[in-house]
């Protein structure tokens, strides 16, 4: 009786060691099946970026149609017809025409920052497509040419024609268009006689010291990569290009 009682109190105590083990392998087990089961709860989707492509498109403001246009005519003078067409950049072509000759002469224009600066704001003070003023002067001066501004814009479009004014901005804005097409033509007369008629080079440095004097270029600076290529050009009289070196001095003192 003692003997079966022992039997079965080591069976027993057998089994118990058999569960304890099977109890600790599976416990990691299902800890790490409850940890994977246990889901955060989710959070309301957020929505798409807006690609920065079309963040730019987005802020990009439309894009400025405006032409502007300045126009002189006098028979009698040597420059008989100037046409300035620029855009809102100050990017554009002039053409212009000498007396005696036939075929007008086109060129591209690109206004400085500083030029263009001067001219919108003539254009803006004005509020030239709304303003309905005339600007002609009691006054008439035909022999010193009449001067016409116009202004396009979508639909939209102004011309006003005049030979005086006492508009001060008009005055401002006239001269200013006046001083592209004086530097327009000087480099145009510059870049002729540099492939033709080398020994004209000279008197057109004359001719540009007498414009910077009198402040009647548009930019000068715009004009330093031009005189710098002229200061080195064996092809030209040595008197043109050390008028160059001294003028491109003047420009940067």
């Amino acid at each position: 009786m003692v003997k079966q009682s022992f039997k079965y109190l080591r069976f027993l105590f057998a089994g118990l060691i058999v569960l304890g083990a099977v109890f600790l392998v599976a416990a990691p087990r299902l800890s790490a099946q409850t940890k994977t089961n246990e889901r955060k709860p989710e959070s309301a989707p957020s929505p798409p970026a807006t690609p920065p492509a079309q963040r730019r498109e987005e802020n990009k403001k439309p894009p400025d149609t405006t032409h502007y246009f300045y126009e002189f005519a006098q028979p009698e003078f040597i420059i008989r017809h100037i046409t300035i067409e620029h855009d809102a950049n100050g990017v554009g072509k002039i053409t212009f025409e000498r007396k005696g000759e036939e075929t007008p002469i086109e060129e591209p224009i690109n206004l400085s920052m500083g030029a263009l600066g001067r001219v919108l704001g003539g254009w803006t003070e004005l509020r030239f497509l709304e303003s309905t003023e005339n600007y002609q002067a009691e006054k008439q001066f035909p022999h010193l040419g009449t001067m016409r501004l116009k202004m396009v814009r979508d639909k939209l479009n102004r011309t006003s024609e005049f030979n005086w004014t006492n508009n001060k901005t008009v005055s401002l804005l006239a001269n200013e268009y006046r001083r592209v097409a004086d530097q327009a033509v000087l480099i145009f007369d510059i870049s002729v006689a540099r492939e033709t008629q080398p020994l004209a080079t000279p008197k057109l440095m004359d001719e540009f010291e007498m414009q910077m004097k009198r402040n009647g270029l548009s930019d000068p600076q715009q004009l330093v990569p031009l005189l710098t290529d002229i200061s080195t050009d064996e092809h030209l009289p040595l008197i043109a290009r050390n008028h160059a070196l001294r003028l491109i001095k003047k420009l940067e003192n």
